[in-house]
């Protein structure tokens, strides 16, 4: 069967890189908290609004136009980026505008943006 010539044909275990990467394990919180980031992050809209806001700080309007999408649908979205915080929020007047939480954000999409870009 195919899938057998892709497991090890010999079972060896090589204890010094085991003990080695067991020093630096992740724990379960932090573990737990990146695999949320990356469920948010697999939600169309929530990539649309990402690459917009890539680009630049958009108001809810900007983005519902954009998406168009309702302005409701887009705050449910932006509460979840949010919640999660992938985007940051400023008022002024009576107008919210939201852009990316920090430089972390845009390097992790522009990285995967990339790498699904790139042809192998």
């Amino acid at each position: 069967m195919e899938e057998d010539k892709l497991v090890c044909q010999e079972y060896c275990i090589q204890s010094k890189i085991i003990e080695e990467l067991k020093k630096d394990e992740l724990s379960e919180g932090v573990i737990t908290q990146l695999a949320d980031i990356f469920k948010v992050l697999g939600d169309p809209t929530r990539i649309k609004i990402i690459h917009a806001l890539a680009k630049q700080e958009l108001c809810v309007c900007d983005i519902s136009e954009l998406l168009k999408m309702s302005q409701s649908a887009i705050s449910h979205q932006l509460r979840k980026l949010r919640d999660f915080k992938l985007v940051k929020h400023r008022k002024e007047g009576r107008v919210v505008y939201y852009s990316l939480d920090d430089d972390h954000i845009l390097q992790l999409f522009s990285q995967g943006l990339e790498h699904v870009k790139e042809e192998k």
